[in-house]
């Protein structure tokens, strides 16, 4: 199981783990051993309650495909064990990050003694520069 919150949780088999060999270098032993993982998530064919699905299917992020499956790939770790835990880390982190709700914005009006403030810089100022004019006689 991997846990989400104190109620909501993904059961193993809803979650497809496949070793695939990791790409760039590393000599030899990338070319024969299998390390990195391959895991997919289907949203919609998954226990989640519907407002996680919801969340996660209207994310504009480049893991979660147009069928709705999220697709990580791990491959930072020399060892199998290690990738098949960071993939399961960041796919509990994407479902996490969807399930905070963010405040909405109110907007705040300036107060009158700022508005005040602003009007007599921009009086002076002009006074100023009004000043460096031409001097008439």
């Amino acid at each position: 199981m991997l846990i989400i919150s104190h109620n909501v949780a993904i059961r193993e088999d809803e979650i497809e783990l496949c070793a695939i060999r990791a790409q760039g270098a590393g000599g030899q032993n990338v070319n024969k051993v299998s390390s990195a993982i391959h895991l997919r998530f289907d949203i919609n064919a998954s226990s989640l309650p519907d407002f996680y699905k919801e969340r996660l299917l209207n994310l504009s992020d480049r893991r979660i495909g147009k069928e709705g499956v999220i697709v990580i790939k791990a491959q930072q770790h020399r060892t199998q064990e290690k990738n098949r835990e960071d993939a399961l880390a960041r796919l509990q982190a994407l479902i996490k990050e969807v399930s905070v709700v963010k405040k909405t914005r109110r907007p705040t009006r300036p107060t009158k003694a700022s508005q005040r403030r602003r009007m007599d810089s921009k009086t002076r100022r002009s006074k100023t520069k009004e000043l460096r004019g031409k001097v008439e006689e």
